[in-house]
């Protein structure tokens, strides 16, 4: 299966390192001065905890051109970025798959009025990464599943190749037919760290600031429950808990990760690069849960927050009190367990 890899940002350049390093046919596209870094240094990666370095000679081009036989595009690449892309896709008919790895709740409707019905598959890549040229600081998680899935929720024989390809990277791959409730549901999600956007970006003042802690769980909360009023299923079912976690459980989360290395690259660098799509992908997941008719007054609080039309909350503010709803019941939970299981081991 001949392959492109649509895309030399940290997530783009290991997968096309890792297919080619299993042998697989792939070239990885790039433009300007990454693609003159790559022909000069190669694609070098090093692992975002051990700092180790590896190289590897991944052939690049410049451009898709039309006569160009690949099987199978990978765009690897910010959503906000990837409508300009659609007329070079659409013009190469030769690619009969075309496979978006990002963030979207949009849905697909512009995908494949531009390349056709049929060709267009969605997923999401599931790791992190830091762009510091010519070095791509990436974060792979091999045990957090990549999902993808065709647009029409079908599961083919063409998707199991696609998956079969990827998990040559060495990330595990998850097919779903609710690839686009999935992509929907990764944005409150991913709001749910975004009070580091009410915090300047920074990790350390997050941490200090509790209010932009909360601004991000409550966000989700609000936005997910609307969601399901909106008929957009939560994806996966387990994320449909997140609502009733109590607050100063989740707070405390992320009070100690916001601490780690992982925070820095998985959430703030990140943050920092791809501020405009997430803008964009505030916008169309309103427009996804619009159909329930209800306000999202704290989403949209962080909302403006991400866009930048309000000023960040004051360092160290601890305004909103803290609600303690569900921490009893979650504890009350956790002893009921415990004394099953007890219970359990005695008889066995």
């Amino acid at each position: 299966m001949k392959t492109l890899v649509y895309g030399a940002g940290p997530l783009g350049s290991y997968i096309a390192a890792k297919l080619h390093e299993d042998g697989a046919e792939v070239d990885l596209l790039a433009r300007g001065q990454r693609l003159a870094d790559l022909r000069e240094h190669g694609v070098v990666l090093e692992h975002w905890r051990s700092g180790e370095r590896e190289t590897h000679r991944v052939p690049v081009v410049e451009e898709l051109r039309e006569d160009e036989p690949y099987d199978l595009v990978l765009v690897v690449m910010r959503k906000d970025q990837s409508q300009d892309i659609l007329p070079s896709l659409s013009r190469n008919r030769h690619a009969h798959t075309v496979l978006f790895l990002q963030n979207n709740a949009a849905g697909f409707a512009d995908y494949t009025a531009a390349l056709g019905d049929g060709r267009v598959m969605a997923g999401f890549p599931s790791f992190g990464g830091q762009r510091r040229d010519p070095v791509m600081r990436v974060m792979p998680l091999p045990r957090v599943p990549m999902p993808i899935g065709e647009v029409d929720g079908s599961v083919t024989d063409r998707t199991r190749q696609v998956a079969a390809l990827l998990e040559r990277t060495g990330k595990a791959v998850e097919i779903r037919p609710d690839i686009d409730a999935w992509l929907v549901t990764h944005i409150p999600v991913i709001m749910g760290y975004g009070g580091v956007f009410a915090a300047d970006l920074d990790p350390a003042r997050f941490a200090r600031t509790r209010d932009a802690m909360l601004l991000g769980v409550r966000a989700r909360t609000e936005a997910l429950r609307v969601q399901r009023q909106a008929g957009v299923p939560i994806s996966p079912p387990s994320f449909r808990w997140l609502p009733y976690l109590p607050e100063p459980l989740v707070v405390a989360l992320l009070w100690v990760m916001a601490r780690t290395t992982f925070f820095e690259v998985g959430v703030v660098s990140h943050s920092k690069v791809a501020r405009e799509e997430l803008e964009l992908l505030v916008d169309e997941y309103r427009e996804r849960i619009a159909p329930a008719g209800r306000a999202t007054p704290v989403f949209d609080q962080l909302a403006a927050h991400v866009k930048g039309t309000v000023a960040p909350l004051p360092d160290g503010s601890r305004q909103e009190p803290m609600r303690w709803g569900g921490l009893v019941g979650t504890a009350a939970a956790c002893f009921a367990a415990a004394a099953v299981a007890r219970r359990l081991t005695r008889r066995a």
